[in-house]
């Protein structure tokens, strides 16, 4: 029975650098969690540690209450960053392979091969060897080794680069059916309105450090709401000194107000229809994608 992964406190120094600062985040049965930041941020170390590629300073992994150890690891679906595939070998022979590898007999392999690649649209590709695929099609194989032995957890470095928008729509459709079938799912990104889209929660995590953790509205409201209003002229500053308005930022014919929760916005229509025709009155939070540029 899938359960949740626990990551408690990893730390990781290469010589003078900190690669991680103690990371602590969880990720639960049936839920989708985004883990976003700048390349050389310590995304796939962190997934590397949890595969036990790399061992962590101090810090441990866990599934459930369980320290993941070898038999562990067989029941995780990897896809790293970098394609872990032979590259002269034929995509169905390959799957098969991984999939003994796993543990399953030559007719469940055989019959796990045969599901994945005609899930994710590669059935056609079988008897190819790998370096023959576009690189979208390699990454499909990628993520079938990652599926082809029914793993209870998954784990994928950056599992959306370089496909097309067809194949972006069914990556994402398996690891939404995944994550229902109770399997806890992490993925890395850097493409932001996918992870807002498809993530239950969200860690941002920059120089080793987790600087947000929380689910996508969470995030995006931790810092108050934005308030845009078109029509009062810039040079008046009609907003300035307003309660509850923590900063404004002037455009020509319009402001952008951030105001924390709570605050009275008919007081601050008031003093925009005080200093103009007011055509846009609406209050907005920010994108994942500038919430990300703000903290990293």
């Amino acid at each position: 029975m899938p359960q949740a992964l626990n990551i408690n406190h990893l730390a990781k120094s290469y010589g003078s650098v900190r690669a991680l600062d103690d990371v602590t985040f969880s990720v639960a049965p049936g839920e989708i969690f985004g883990f976003v930041g700048s390349n050389g941020a310590g995304k796939s170390t962190t997934m590397r540690i949890v595969l036990g590629v790399l061992a962590a300073d101090s810090g441990d992994v866990r599934l459930g209450d369980a320290p993941i150890d070898f038999d562990g690891r067989k029941r995780i679906g990897y896809m790293p960053e970098e394609r872990g595939l032979y590259p002269k070998m034929k995509v169905g022979d390959q799957l098969a392979y991984l999939a003994r590898l796993h543990g399953l007999s030559k007719s469940e392999a055989a019959d796990a091969t045969e599901k994945w690649t005609r899930r994710l649209g590669i059935h056609g590709r079988l008897g190819d060897q790998v370096n023959d695929l576009s690189l979208g099609n390699q990454q499909r194989v990628q993520l079938a080794a990652a599926l082809v032995h029914d793993p209870d957890l998954l784990v994928l470095d950056e599992p959306f680069s370089g496909l097309d928008p067809v194949a972006v729509d069914v990556m994402s459709e398996v690891l939404t059916d995944k994550a229902a079938q109770g399997i806890p799912v992490i993925f890395s990104s850097h493409q932001l309105d996918l992870v807002e889209r498809l993530c239950d929660r969200v860690g941002v995590i920059s120089g080793g450090v987790m600087k947000a953790l929380g689910t996508v509205d969470d995030l995006r409201a931790r810092d108050g709401l934005r308030l845009e209003v078109r029509g009062p002229r810039s040079e008046t500053r009609w907003a300035d000194g307003l309660p509850g308005v923590t900063d404004v930022e002037y455009r020509d014919a319009s402001a952008v107000l951030h105001i924390d929760h709570g605050t009275d916005d008919q007081q601050i229509l008031t003093a925009a229809m005080a200093a103009g025709p007011v055509h846009r009155f609406a209050t907005t939070a920010p994108s994942l994608t500038e919430l990300f540029r703000e903290l990293v």
